[in-house]
């Protein structure tokens, strides 16, 4: 990203832009679609963001745990508060991302300097046999 940041778009892969782009554009469009289309029919139009959940098996474990536990909290919050749930769910699943997008540059710091977190979790096999 920082390179992205300072050298523009041009060191992306070749075509990474318009294919960018074009999965943006049918985004929108399956969305535009799920809102226009009667509840009987939208129900089996696949939500773009569901696509998106396959995301944490590349980026790793601990993304898979915070999608998990926010989609705990989501679904109990539905059944308390449903309206609310619906209204806030966006705002709130941003925050908690950008939450722990934060943690990222301590952790970042750390590893610099090769100092440990003082909380690691790591899903592999064990070292013991």
């Amino acid at each position: 990203m920082a390179i992205l940041g300072i050298q523009g778009f041009s060191e992306l892969p070749q075509h990474c832009l318009a294919l960018c782009l074009v999965f943006l554009a049918a985004a929108l469009a399956i969305n535009f679609l799920r809102d226009v289309t009667p509840r009987r029919v939208s129900q089996f139009i696949p939500i773009p963001m569901a696509m998106a959940m396959a995301i944490p098996f590349y980026i790793g474990a601990y993304f898979a745990i915070d999608m998990f536990v926010g989609t705990a909290i989501l679904f109990v919050w539905e059944r308390l508060n449903r309206k609310d749930a619906e209204d806030y769910a966006g705002a709130v699943a941003s925050g908690l991302i950008c939450g722990d997008s934060i943690w990222t540059i301590p952790s970042a710091v750390l590893s610099i300097f090769t100092i440990n977190p003082p909380i690691c979790m790591y899903f592999g096999p064990s070292s013991s046999g």
